[in-house]
């Protein structure tokens, strides 16, 4: 009784210091704007107010009530946060359960987090290099570009649940378009393996081809499932890249290129000592976003696989939606999202630091 006394105190006290902090807030807003000052900038400080309201109420609100509900018990036994306890053990409890535990049904944090960051680097790697190569050649004079800029962009115009949708049903085993490709090439390479016999190898060639490529469990196999959500996430993202790419090489000027190339530098050597240093701050910020959409990419996860088969194409968002969606424990989803939180904060600290992203080109 006391306990539940306690708790209810404690939550109470809480609330009522988030709602002095938000009425000191506004209030000093108002008197802010209304007072009269000699300066200047009272009407940046106007023009300003409108945007820093909604990021305290979009982003600054929600993020302090996460942290606060990361130091609770709340779950569906506890009527989420109505009859939630508030305190550090409880924080405690649930990081030692997230680093411990079950982060969804059978699946553990470590095991996750390693396919999340195998998920990202796949991704990005894929990206990057698609969206360059494509960028530049589009780069270059040629016919009909502005036609192959309009079809390459196709797959970011899409909305992601339909593209999602749409793949989840060509990886069917028996009906999807990838297998009925695989059947029929299997179906090719044996034909040509029996005309060609053992001429040459040839034949032996084509039929261990025949053998070994044929129609696959996409959905049934946590290999191939997992293989599946790339495929799909590396088409719908290339595009972005390819479009961020290309901007930053229009604004490399072509003088940088024709003296390179009076003083003999091959095309290699101009692209490296040219082309990459000059595209560091578009390619920066890009592989940040890049990183940190692809670490939370849920939507693909969800409507292509679902997180199966047995979550082994789980990701930690994804995990994180059964954890609160699932099995309903609140406490313990608000602290794993601020894990998530700080893995990507830190590692957009370092890249900054790695890659020098900041500094600008000619530094």
């Amino acid at each position: 009784m006391n306990a539940s006394f306690a708790s209810k105190s404690s939550a109470g006290l809480w609330s009522g210091l988030l709602l002095v902090v938000i009425v000191g807030i506004l209030l000093a807003v108002v008197q802010a704007l209304t007072r009269p000052r000699s300066t200047k900038l009272g009407l940046a400080y106007l023009l300003v107010t409108p945007a820093f309201i909604g990021i305290f109420f979009l982003i600054l609100y929600p993020f302090a009530f996460e942290v606060k509900l990361a130091f609770s018990n709340a779950s569906l036994g506890t009527q989420a946060t109505k009859n939630a306890s508030y305190g550090l053990i409880y924080g405690w409890q649930n990081l030692v359960t997230l680093f411990t535990g079950n982060v969804a049904k059978e699946a553990k944090f470590f095991e996750v987090l390693g396919r999340t960051v195998l998920w990202t680097v796949i991704n990005v790697t894929f990206h990057v290099t698609g969206g360059m190569i494509l960028a530049l050649m589009l780069n270059r004079p040629m016919k009909l570009r502005g036609l192959y800029r309009t079809l390459l962009v196709f797959p970011w115009a899409i909305p992601t649940t339909i593209a999602a949708m749409a793949f989840r049903n060509e990886f069917d085993s028996r009906y999807g378009f990838f297998n009925i490709i695989l059947r029929n090439l299997q179906s090719w390479f044996a034909d040509v393996a029996s005309h060609t016999g053992s001429w040459l190898v040839i034949g032996d060639a084509f039929n261990w081809l025949a053998q070994n490529i044929g129609p696959v469990s996409w959905k049934q196999d946590p290999f191939w499932a997992f293989v599946s959500v790339l495929i799909v996430n590396i088409w719908l993202g290339i595009p972005f890249m390819m479009v961020i790419i290309l901007g930053g090489l229009q604004s490399i000027s072509h003088e940088y290129y024709e003296a390179a190339e009076i003083d003999g530098a091959s095309p290699w050597q101009s692209f490296w000592n040219i082309t990459i240093p000059l595209l560091r701050p578009v390619l920066t910020p890009a592989i940040i976003l890049g990183v940190v959409w692809t670490f939370n990419k849920f939507d693909v996860i969800y409507l292509v696989t679902q997180g199966g088969p047995q979550e082994k194409t789980d990701i930690l968002v994804s995990s994180m939606y059964k954890a609160a969606f699932q099995f309903y424990r609140y406490g313990f989803t608000a602290m794993f999202a601020l894990v998530i939180f700080l893995i990507l904060f830190i590692f957009t600290l370092v890249f900054l630091r790695v890659s020098g992203g900041l500094k600008s080109a000619t530094e």
